[in-house]
């Protein structure tokens, strides 16, 4: 059942037990399991899947040919750039039935994925992350972290904004200026 406010386009199928909050658009041929739920003022482009039992929050966009499968946690303004891949199972087989190893993976608020990348279950990317197009992730990555790569590893830290931040810290779009504490970037 979605919003009242929510868009959705006649192609698109959602299945019993489904929210939708207000100002979100769901377009083309997407389908949404039961059990779903998605946030306000989300875009979810063409020929994406979801679910079941999948959590997006607020402000996320998710382009087109995604499938977020059940164990996927998007928070608030989470970015998936087109046909980014998300795992469930570690060791699938097509002959052994594995839903009860299915694996959670975290995406933290204002983080981003890039086109093509692959999350492996069992992940938590953090808070303003960057998955670089093409990555492959399998391990965390830590918030502000950009990673690149198969398999992925450290390039730079990202501010907010995610741009790379300069060799002060600083963010060349916003000026803000962070710090490392503890192995952690944090906002001064």
């Amino acid at each position: 059942m979605s919003d009242q406010g929510a868009f959705v386009h006649p192609t698109a199928v959602l299945d019993p037990d489904v929210c939708i909050g207000s100002g979100t658009r769901v377009w083309h041929f997407v389908h949404i399991l039961g059990g779903s739920r998605i946030g306000e003022n989300c875009v979810i482009g063409q020929n994406v899947m979801i679910g079941p039992d999948v959590t997006i929050g607020n402000g996320c966009k998710i382009q087109n040919n995604v499938s977020l499968y059940r164990g996927v946690t998007l928070e608030d303004e989470v970015f998936c750039g087109p046909s980014a891949v998300f795992t469930n199972v570690r060791y699938p087989r097509a002959f052994i039935d594995r839903k009860e190893e299915i694996r959670a993976t975290l995406v933290r608020r204002g983080a981003s994925v890039g086109a093509n990348a692959t999350i492996v279950c069992g992940s938590v990317l953090g808070a303003y992350s960057l998955v670089a197009a093409g990555a492959v992730v399998a391990r965390d990555v830590p918030a502000h972290a950009m990673v690149i790569g198969s398999p992925a590893r450290f390039r730079c830290w990202v501010g907010q904004a995610g741009e790379p931040l300069d060799s002060n810290l600083v963010c060349p779009r916003t000026g803000e200026r962070y710090r490392i504490v503890n192995g952690n970037l944090e906002l001064e």
